[in-house]
């Protein structure tokens, strides 16, 4: 499935790629990427002649139906793992568990240290409880990688992919072995994080916002649902108004809530 996958990609996009000699040829490693587009899963183990395993979410496993089973077929092929992250602390928990087996068998470990895919395309805070905690915990190297112009190919909302070339940066590896054991301590785990999106940073040329992008995209839905209500109720006058505006200040309070909170 990965050669067939991978194949019809390099025919069809001619991905570029630097770098690829940072990858060791056997041995564990972490591949840190950036993440532009649902796509960047499919095209960073397209280039490499090592597996990759990416964490999915378990919904992509479990749907019923013909269409269901293909899918997961298509993302067993490809290397993702399903991992159930509905459930808070606990589903992370499933996520590190599950990167921390992975390099125990000498493979790659894939992650998004963002969390989440870019909301605009920019550069944003890294997570620190994934990625430097399977760090620490194994020794592996950390490798940082950025995706190029992946968002591009597929937008939201756009059903037919554009057919355009994207491309692939690969860093240095990373050595971490020197905080070896402080997987505990929140203030390593945010030391190491940070140097791998400056890293990152610096491979993408991304504009880097100091903010959680799931932080960033709720702040994206509430000014978009604040726009739609301006737009619906122009006329109104009086209390409503004043209602809308009370609504829209305790939105905003609530954005300022949520950046505290995920720093």
């Amino acid at each position: 499935m990965k050669l067939s996958v991978g194949g019809a990609l390099k025919l069809a996009f001619r991905p570029w790629v630097e770098g690829l000699e940072n990858v060791p040829a056997e041995g564990p490693a972490i591949l840190a990427s950036n993440h532009l587009s649902f796509s960047d899963s499919f095209f960073l183990p397209a280039m490499l002649d090592r597996k990759v395993t990416f964490i999915a979410k378990q919904e992509y496993f479990t749907t019923p139906g013909v269409k269901g089973k293909l899918t997961a077929a298509f993302f067993k092929g490809v290397g993702q793992l399903p991992v159930d992250r509905s459930g808070g602390r606990g589903a992370s928990e499933a996520a590190i568990k599950s990167g921390i087996e992975v390099l125990e068998r000498g493979e790659l470990f894939g992650i998004y240290p963002e969390g989440t895919r870019s909301p605009d395309g920019r550069l944003y805070r890294g997570k620190p409880g994934g990625l430097a905690r399977v760090a620490l915990a194994t020794g592996a190297p950390v490798i940082p990688v950025a995706m190029i112009d992946t968002e591009k190919i597929q937008p939201p909302g756009k059903v037919v992919p554009k057919l355009m070339r994207p491309g692939i940066r690969i860093g240095k590896p990373l050595d971490f072995s020197r905080y070896h054991g402080m997987d505990n301590d929140r203030f390593i785990l945010r030391s190491v994080t940070d140097e791998v999106m400056y890293e990152i940073m610096k491979l993408s040329g991304q504009e880097y916002v100091d903010i959680y992008a799931t932080v960033a995209k709720r702040q994206i839905a509430e000014a978009e649902a604040a726009r739609k209500r301006e737009a619906k109720g122009g006329d109104d006058t009086g209390g409503d108004d004043k209602n809308s505006d009370d609504k829209n200040s305790d939105d905003k309070s609530d954005g300022k809530s949520g950046d505290k909170a995920g720093a």
